[in-house]
């Protein structure tokens, strides 16, 4: 496959004076910028689906007419959190 370039970004010097002064060693600006950009499109993308996923559970409890409490959901959440805690030892 073919490679392409992302458009040229212009940034101040503050910001690119930043960027350089987190890179690690060996690391590149371009190289940064490319890692930057891929995480922010997982970023996105999980928001999407997290947005999409909650819209469904809104409507499938429109549709059920079953709703939970914020108490109900928080201990839900607490219960997962203790066991992936216990399993991470």
């Amino acid at each position: 496959m073919k490679s392409a370039t992302l458009p040229p970004l212009r940034v101040t010097p503050e910001l690119r004076s930043a960027a350089e002064s987190v890179l690690t060693e060996g690391e590149s600006l371009s190289s940064f910028v490319e890692a930057s950009v891929r995480q922010q499109i997982d970023h996105r993308r999980a928001q999407k689906e997290f947005i999409a996923r909650g819209l469904a559970s809104r409507e499938e409890a429109k549709r059920t007419g079953v709703y939970f409490t914020v108490e109900e959901s928080m201990a839900s959440l607490n219960a997962i959190l203790e066991k992936h805690k216990a399993k991470a030892g």
